[in-house]
């Protein structure tokens, strides 16, 4: 079995089409995606319909589930993504689950098993992502006996093997890095081999330009600033 990973597109079609052109290259049996798909000042429409389309095993991310609910302390971009989609879009990310399973050995998670909103391998302290300790890691693995466990969130491209074996794997974000020092989109390989599980992290150059004309046109120059230097940290934005 050999599986690509995305995470955290966050509405940037440019990197996302990227990713997916080398995803078609890589032979892979399916293509697992993570949620927090449409928040972001660049193309919300345009990836939520080539999401659909595509019909990929996906879960919901945090943002997904703001901006199809609605929350009182918006986020700027969620509801600039809201105001944009069509009802179509909005029954879309509502049936999106929460957590999903694939092939009965790959768990698919936004943040931890019990939390779309909680990083799972990485939390934010003093403005960077500090990889968590070993117990909260084990811990959220707990009641999942699968051989592979995925999540998102934090944007950071991470692996961790569980003292049991199993291991858990952030392919960090398509469209949003944070604290990378790279403009380049981000997503995982995972191929079950003879002696277990290998986990390729790869990054994809694209018109990262593009995306970021895209923010200055819609009057967000943060955002045209991470996708130029991957530099940003999620409170700056």
């Amino acid at each position: 079995m050999k599986l690509a990973i995305i995470s955290d597109v966050h509405g940037n079609l440019h990197a996302l089409d990227a990713v997916l052109d080398e995803i078609a290259s890589q032979g892979v049996d399916a293509t697992l995606s993570l949620g927090d798909f449409l928040s972001g000042p660049f193309d919300p429409v345009g990836v939520a319909d080539r999401l659909i389309d595509l019909d990929l095993p996906s879960v919901r991310g945090n943002h997904d589930r703001h901006i199809a609910e609605g929350r009182e302390d918006d986020w700027n971009v969620d509801a600039l993504a809201r105001s944009e989609l069509a009802p179509h879009h909005f029954d879309w990310l509502r049936r999106l689950p929460a957590t999903a399973v694939h092939g009965d050995v790959v768990f698919l998670s936004h943040g931890t098993p019990a939390s779309d909103s909680v990083g799972w391998l990485d939390v934010m302290a003093y403005g960077h992502a500090v990889l968590q300790s070993r117990e909260h890691v084990e811990r959220e693995a707990e009641g999942f006996p699968y051989e592979v466990l995925l999540c998102g969130h934090s944007h950071v491209p991470r692996t961790v093997k569980l003292a049991d074996g199993r291991v858990v794997v952030n392919p960090g974000s398509v469209g949003l890095p944070f604290d990378s020092g790279s403009p380049d989109a981000h997503y995982a390989i995972i191929e079950k081999r003879r002696s277990g599980w290998a986990v390729s992290l790869n990054s994809v150059p694209y018109d990262w330009q593009g995306a970021a004309k895209l923010a200055l046109d819609r009057g967000f120059p943060k955002w045209a600033e991470v996708v130029q230097s991957g530099w940003a940290k999620p409170r700056e934005l």
